[in-house]
């Protein structure tokens, strides 16, 4: 049976996972070290490529890298201390936002993305009326949760009585989608694009059907990136040093994207073909971008406010916090 949504977004408020490998933070001379919480999501390909070519380490910095299935899960190591710095799709850290959680602060967004992830469905459906009375995979409190609540209601379907939601770990939907245990799935890169590339299968609806894409150009689940508030206090040059890095990557990304494949591929597992054609699809922001979303005049926070609203309308949280709060742009 589908779990209770609303209960389940609000566990990520209080999840406190323990993470090995975390570093402490006090006593940092010479080469600073800290810790990433990562995935293989596009999200993160900028701090990947920074920590495995060398990019943080010649600006004196080192960042371990330690890999989360969902941003719930990351998300509850920041919350625990255990990693320093983070990136995630917005949906977790909404959450807890709204919960009032003060652990964190959002210090950029990587990218901008609308077809890195969508609902993926067998290749005789051709609308979302024809899903109902259907299983459908999807990773709570994640971006494809609340894009398929938000396709769900623009169809003028309930997301409890017309369809099942079953909740999986972003990583198990392929093997469920394989063995039709589940009758659609809702993923992101790179389960997305291997379950995209099965037989019978397409993709009804990316990003760009998601309500808040046509008017605002914001995804169901933008990608941030966060520092602890605790390292925001002790060593904000490491978090400036950080962000230096990120757009160091993103002109790789930009400029690079086979040279930049070649290094993502041993996470992803995507080929090297599709690892470009992934790359090539997101726009990868520079720092001047940045300040633009960000500081003024702020068109992605206006875009996460929207957002925030939006989880409120579909029961997923029960105010909407105040995004500025959690923004310091301060590192830019």
């Amino acid at each position: 049976m589908p779990m209770n949504r609303r209960a389940l977004i609000r566990s990520t408020a209080a999840a406190i996972v323990p993470v090995i490998g975390g570093f402490p933070l006090i006593g940092r001379a010479a080469n600073r070290a800290y810790t990433y919480g990562g995935s293989a999501w596009l999200g993160h390909y900028s701090a990947y490529i920074a920590i495995k070519t060398g990019i943080f380490s010649k600006k004196g910095l080192e960042i371990k890298w330690q890999s989360f299935p969902t941003s719930s899960d990351r998300m509850g190591a920041v919350m625990a201390g255990s990693i320093d710095l983070a990136g995630t799709g917005v949906v977790s850290s909404l959450a807890l936002m709204a919960a009032g959680a003060s652990q964190f602060k959002v210090i950029a967004t990587p990218n901008n993305f609308g077809r890195a992830e969508g609902l993926l469905v067998r290749s005789s459906v051709t609308n979302i009326a024809q899903l109902k009375g259907k299983k459908i995979g999807v990773t709570f409190a994640s971006s494809t949760h609340v894009l398929v609540l938000d396709l769900l209601k623009q169809a003028g379907m309930n997301p409890d009585t017309d369809v099942s939601l079953i909740n999986l770990p972003a990583p198990n939907l392929l093997s469920a989608y394989q063995g039709n245990q589940i009758d659609a799935a809702a993923a992101w890169t790179p389960s997305f694009d291997r379950i995209k590339a099965l037989p019978n299968t397409r993709v009804l609806a990316d990003d760009t059907s998601f309500s808040l894409y046509k008017e605002y150009s914001i995804t169901p689940g933008p990608d941030v990136l966060l520092a602890t508030t605790k390292l925001t206090k002790e060593d904000p040059a490491a978090i400036k040093t950080f962000l230096q890095g990120i757009f160091e990557a993103n002109a790789m990304l930009t400029n690079a994207p086979e040279e930049a494949a070649k290094v993502l591929i041993e996470i992803t597992g995507l080929t090297l073909e599709e690892q470009v054609n992934t790359i090539k699809q997101t726009g990868w922001y520079n720092a001047e971008q940045q300040r633009s979303l960000l500081v003024a005049p702020g068109s992605f926070v206006t875009g996460m406010q929207k957002l925030a609203e939006m989880l409120v309308s579909l029961k997923q949280i029960d105010k909407a916090p105040v995004v500025r709060n959690w923004l310091d742009a301060s590192y830019l």
